[in-house]
Parts: structure tokens; sequence; C-alpha cells
């Protein structure tokens, strides 16, 4: 299986913590050496681990949060 390398470049926030410590996090993360994409995911407490996740572009990050606000006031 190939190796995956990751560098958070920032957290944004967490959304929740599980009893055993992993956290749903909104991060920046750079992907094998690519430019940072606004990753959503489960981390484990020492980041070494990490659930499935997504990733999503700055356009995608600000067409998600407009479809939330319209959900919002419907």
């Amino acid at each position: 299986m190939a190796s995956i390398n990751y560098d958070i470049k920032k957290t944004i926030g967490v959304l929740s913590e599980s009893p055993k410590g992993w956290t749903k996090e909104l991060n920046l993360v750079s992907w094998n050496g690519r430019d940072p994409k606004y990753d959503l995911r489960d981390w484990s407490p020492d980041k070494e681990k990490m659930g499935k996740g997504t990733t999503l572009t700055e356009d995608e990050l600000a067409n998600l949060r407009k479809l939330l606000e319209a959900q919002e006031n419907a």
C-alpha cells in the first residue's frame, strides 16, 4: 500500500470528540505535498491515525457554506 503523507497546516476547529478522544475536525491539510485543501475527518488524539473524510477546495467550501445558510433560512 502506498504511503500517504500529510501536513496539517491549520486547525480550523473541532466539531466533536468521541469518548475515546478521537476528534472530528475541519483542518487545512496538504496531502502528499500538494496545495492544502479543507479537510473534514476524524483524527486520533496523537494525529497518527485518521478516519475516512472529505477534502474541499476553497470554492467548494464557499458553496457548502451557501448551501448551509440557505438550509438554515428555509
